[in-house]
């Protein structure tokens, strides 16, 4: 159980931020593959590359790495947390499910962040379905040992909840994205944000998926991806998307890429130019 929440005034909660504008003074990041776990797996994710060694040397014994296959579900809207998961490669889409069966992607998570976020604070459910796009791999964490080091782990609190703050910012810019918005300018967006967070060429992805996650149907992706092909923003191949011209494809999107990129430039990630 999580007993001791950090309530904001307490002297936890003081000395984590005190900790946290101390070290962003000359923020030095560990690199990629420079910490394992305590099985010798090398470690990729932002968040575990960021936080001190202190806390992460309280965190290191639970972290269980883990492969993660496409279309594997993590976790189903509203069903008990028991995981959480911080991405070494691969991509999680975050997924609202309808009663009648119709989905729609709010968020989008990859090696910069983590799902799971409502354990972060002590809840035992989460509304979203969580489900691998993107094939992976990457730690778990036990809910009960996530909550149970986040009471002596002040930074590692702290980097968790800014990034839930910042991840409801893309959730909520999404929303209002695929509400406003045309869906080449959606299918813009979405290839950009996919290729900020994944280290491959080529996005292993189908038109059916598309549609799942933009909300509409699959003829219609077809056509957005069509335009997009015959300006050569985009190479589109059976199961797979190429991005040939990030600038002009970033001309072709709405202001919600621009908006969401900032958000991610706060988390520390590096923006593919």
């Amino acid at each position: 159980m999580f007993r001791t929440p950090l309530r904001v005034g307490s002297s936890r909660v003081r000395e984590a931020f005190r900790f946290w504008f101390v070290a962003n003074k000359n923020l030095q990041v560990v690199q990629s593959g420079e910490r394992t776990n305590a099985a010798g797996k090398p470690v990729s994710n932002k968040i575990l590359l960021s936080i001190s060694d202190r806390d992460y040397s309280s965190l290191r014994p639970h972290l269980e790495y883990v492969s993660l296959p496409n279309h594997l579900v993590i976790h189903e809207t509203g069903g008990k947390l028991e995981f959480a998961y911080f991405l070494n490669r691969g991509l999680i889409s975050l997924v609202v499910v309808m009663k009648d069966g119709r989905t729609v992607e709010a968020g989008i998570v990859g090696n910069e962040g983590f799902t799971g976020t409502p354990a972060s604070v002590g809840l035992s459910r989460g509304p979203l379905r969580a489900v691998i796009q993107i094939t992976g791999d990457g730690f778990r964490v036990e809910a009960g040992a996530l909550q149970n080091t986040l009471e002596t782990a002040p930074h590692l609190q702290l980097m968790l909840s800014r990034y839930s703050v910042i991840r409801g910012m893309q959730v909520a810019q999404t929303a209002a994205c695929n509400r406003l918005h045309d869906i080449e300018q959606r299918l813009a967006r979405w290839l950009l944000m996919t290729q900020d967070r994944v280290d491959s060429g080529p996005l292993p992805i189908t038109h059916d998926f598309l549609a799942t996650m933009l909300g509409t149907d699959r003829s219609t992706v077809s056509l957005a991806a069509g335009v997009l092909q015959k300006k050569k923003l985009i190479e589109y191949t059976r199961g797979a998307v190429k991005i040939v011209n990030r600038k002009k494809l970033e001309d072709s999107t709405c202001e919600c890429y621009g908006v969401i990129r900032q958000y991610d430039d706060e988390l520390g990630l590096k923006v593919r130019k």
